[in-house]
């Protein structure tokens, strides 16, 4: 039973808390100290501390923790599937919706107005990247793993995320 109150404390403000973590904290802790009374006022907001300072989504940390202190390991389990199991519900159904509807006329429109406004988004998040990274360890640093990291990927065909283990390996060795 305890394990299917752990999912009902963080699927519920899950659902209703729109605006993610932050928006469901307050409905969590309705449902940790109001409803299963798990936890007191303050020990709450000890874990919500916690788990502001700590990087990563603060209402996964804090299922995981909530989820752990009352069914072990699986009840952390289960309060961090509980957590993300409403955007996982949802977008698996509005992916099935969009391959559906894949050759609908308003679908592809919408996908033709969809994908240069991400081209955008990109493009301005690369720029604030860069620009940050100029500001941080100056402009040959930035030159130089730049232009590495798109030989590694376009010429020797090297995954990503190995490139940017080594960017930060590198970072961490040398610019510190």
């Amino acid at each position: 039973m305890i394990f299917f109150q752990i999912f009902l404390a963080f699927f519920i403000p899950g659902i209703l808390g729109y605006g993610g973590g932050p928006a469901s904290i307050p409905l969590i802790e309705n449902e940790v100290v109001d409803r299963y009374d798990w936890m007191t006022v303050n020990e709450f907001s000890e874990v919500l501390a916690m788990g502001n300072a700590l990087p990563g989504p603060i209402a996964t940390k804090m299922a995981g923790y909530i989820g752990y202190s009352e069914g072990g390991i699986l009840g952390a389990v289960v309060g961090v599937f509980a957590t993300v199991a409403p955007s996982l519900i949802l977008m698996i159904t509005l992916l099935g919706l969009l391959m559906k509807f894949k050759d609908s006329p308003r679908v592809k429109r919408l996908t033709i107005v969809v994908r240069p406004v991400i081209a955008v988004l990109m493009g301005v998040m690369t720029y604030d990247f860069v620009f940050s990274s100029y500001e941080g360890i100056g402009v040959t640093q930035t030159i130089l793993i730049g232009g590495i990291s798109f030989v590694l990927m376009k010429k020797w065909k090297i995954h990503p995320a190995y490139v940017i283990a080594g960017a930060l390996v590198y970072g961490a060795l040398v610019l510190v």
